[in-house]
């Protein structure tokens, strides 16, 4: 039974100092913390995945409103829906500004400007989150050798006190500070390849943000979207 194990986790929480215990208290809340931001993160690049294939289905549609209606199907945070939407606001703004400094730029160069600065936008509302996992992947390994070496000099310390240095007086002690070690390794590993796989991920959809933002920067220059321009 684990409550009978005394080398189990509920001695090591029983026998450590205050020191242990914040060390396993700040190791949990990282793990949490870790895993709420790779979960979130997962969903969100699922649906995104989902939107792209609907941007592929944009260009299919008839006129830029039942594109811009089927994009919209997707609910919550939608990069494609905002690179259609400000496109489409930045040429006509561009059409009623001209005594403005921005209409002394040529309409190319304020497209290309306003959809660059969206996708952009729309990246690090994306990677939002991966800083975590960075700090997480690379701190907890050190936070749980921390303990260890704690743990360690408490132990020997305490076999110091009562001059008994058997191995079965060493084993205990030394092998419960040890396992701070693999704690911080299980809350880092965890974070590095989930931090590895968002990344790449949103590499991915980013990289189709780019090529549907080209699209619409041909599509508008031709002049469809301002026929109705007062």
């Amino acid at each position: 039974m684990l409550n009978d194990n005394p080398y189990g986790l509920i001695a090591i929480w029983s026998q450590g100092d205050m020191v242990i215990k914040a060390v396993a208290v700040l190791l949990l809340l990282m793990s949490i913390v870790s895993w709420y931001v790779m979960l979130s993160r997962a969903w969100q690049v699922i649906k995104l995945r989902a939107m792209v294939k609907h941007s592929k289905a944009f260009w299919h549609t008839q006129q830029f409103e039942q594109g811009l209606a089927l994009l919209q199907q997707q609910q919550g945070f939608n990069p494609f829906v905002s690179l259609a939407v400000n496109g489409q606001d930045a040429v006509q703004h561009h059409e009623q500004s001209k005594t403005d400094l921005h209409g002394q730029i040529s309409l190319t160069e304020w497209l290309k400007e306003t959809l660059r600065a969206d996708i952009e936008e729309s990246a690090e509302r994306m990677q939002a989150g991966l800083p975590i996992l960075a700090s997480v992947g690379s701190t907890a390994p050190f936070v749980g050798l921390f303990g260890t070496v704690w743990g360690i000099y408490h132990a020997l310390v305490g076999i110091g006190v009562s001059g008994q240095a058997s191995i079965d007086k060493v084993a205990g002690p030394v092998g419960e500070a040890l396992i701070m070690t693999a704690f911080g390794l299980a809350v880092a590993i965890p974070a590095v390849l989930g931090y590895n796989t968002l990344t790449r991920s949103n590499k991915a959809i980013i990289s189709k943000l780019q090529r549907f933002a080209r699209q619409l920067h041909a599509y508008f220059l031709t002049g469809s979207p301002r026929k109705g321009v007062a």
